[in-house]
């Protein structure tokens, strides 16, 4: 691999722009795309603005953290696999290492207050970050379904699906998604549709992994959101929630509010917010292991895919399953802001949510500004001597 026209980039370029774009790429993957776009297609001009696009619409197609892939899709194209190693693990890095070391304040035994009331106010808003990242999908989801009655029927029923799923059954909303993807494709190919296998895999890497206890349980909640998810970032939310907060008990609602407000106002992905999990679960051991099992899929896919993207793209039944669970995702973000909002425990944290959601659904305005906004509510208020029930 090579950049367009020239010789490979250098290790070294790699590792500074890649690193570079970790640690300024605030804003979740919008942001990273344009920072993505800028170097390699407008200043430096390693790949063609054709080849860019292609690496977004091939790696939307893959489950996992699209951005995360995308970055590695590009370091790989112009770099070859060492580039691709280097490019992904030099994006993820700074960010990770960042939520880690918040994450030890933030669930210390006996964090300083305006710390807990600067959490407060910030998970407070997380249901509307939710809600609003959900609506943010909805669009491009919709015009995926086609203008056929029939398939926008169907579309509706995987959002509501997705939705029930993440309130009422977390645990199992992974074979949800994974199912609906599989009822588009056995819909609009009828008799020549793949039976789908993938939702007795799932149940049994759960039962293998979940079976082994602790870190295994771990592992198992880290591998849904690097390798099972669909559905944008905030996927990973209805996907881990339950896991964490009710099944093992690793965290409680509030803190996991917490996570979820430090994935949004960390540079780099949104998906290194299962290392808040990990580090409730394990420590720093626990955080390091949740975050190499979550991204290192997301290295598989596009090493192992990467050549035959063009392929991927046209293939019927990768774009039937995408309809099916990309829609079946979006409702379980909307779901998920029922036991997020739930999680609420005090009546200022309910008007910071009112207010949050006025600012990003009414005025449509940005979501670190939100939650760093509604973080400095919740520090004044403590302050003031509003109630801390955590």
């Amino acid at each position: 691999m090579s950049a367009a026209g020239g010789d490979p980039v250098g290790p070294g370029t790699i590792v500074k722009e890649w690193g570079r774009i970790g640690v300024l790429g605030f804003g979740g993957p919008p942001a990273h795309i344009t920072m993505l776009r800028r170097l390699c297609v407008e200043k430096e001009g390693w790949l063609t603005p054709h080849d860019f696009e292609d690496g977004i619409a091939a790696t939307n197609l893959l489950p996992g953290p699209a951005s995360t892939q995308l970055a590695i899709f590009c370091a790989w194209r112009i770099s070859g696999i060492p580039g691709a190693l280097l490019g992904g693990l030099a994006f993820i890095c700074p960010g990770l290492t960042v939520i880690i070391a918040l994450a030890a304040v933030f669930l210390a035994s006996h964090p300083p207050t305006v710390v807990l009331g600067a959490a407060a106010g910030a998970g407070a808003a997380v249901p509307a970050v939710a809600l609003a990242a959900a609506m943010g999908l909805v669009p491009s989801s919709w015009k995926r379904a086609g203008g056929l009655r029939a398939a926008r029927l169907r579309w509706i029923a995987y959002v509501a699906l997705g939705a029930g799923s993440a309130a009422l059954i977390g645990p199992y909303l992974v074979v949800v998604i994974a199912l609906c993807g599989a009822l588009e494709i056995a819909t609009r190919r009828p008799g020549r549709a793949e039976r789908t296998r993938r939702a007795p895999a799932v149940m049994a890497a759960k039962a293998t992994l979940v079976g082994i206890g602790g870190l295994g349980a771990l592992a198992w909640v880290a591998f849904k959101v690097g390798a099972l998810s669909y559905g944008g970032g905030f996927v990973i939310v209805p996907l881990m929630q339950h896991s964490a907060v009710v099944t093992y008990h690793w965290m409680t609602g509030a803190q996991f509010l917490d996570a979820v407000a430090l994935g949004q106002v960390t540079p780099g992905p949104v998906v290194q917010t299962v290392a808040v999990v990990g580090y409730a679960a394990g420590g720093v051991g626990g955080a390091l292991l949740a975050a190499v099992v979550a991204f290192a899929p997301s290295f598989v896919f596009v090493l192992a895919l990467g050549p035959h993207f063009d392929r991927l793209r046209a293939n019927e039944r990768a774009q039937a399953f995408l309809t099916g669970a990309g829609a079946c995702a979006i409702g379980a973000i909307a779901g998920a802001t029922i036991p997020l909002g739930l999680a609420l425990s005090n009546w200022w944290q309910v008007a910071v949510l009112g207010a949050a959601g006025v600012w990003l659904l009414a005025l449509g305005r940005g979501t670190l500004a939100c939650l760093l906004g509604s973080g400095a509510i919740g520090a004044l208020a403590v302050a003031l001597g509003a109630p801390l029930g955590r």
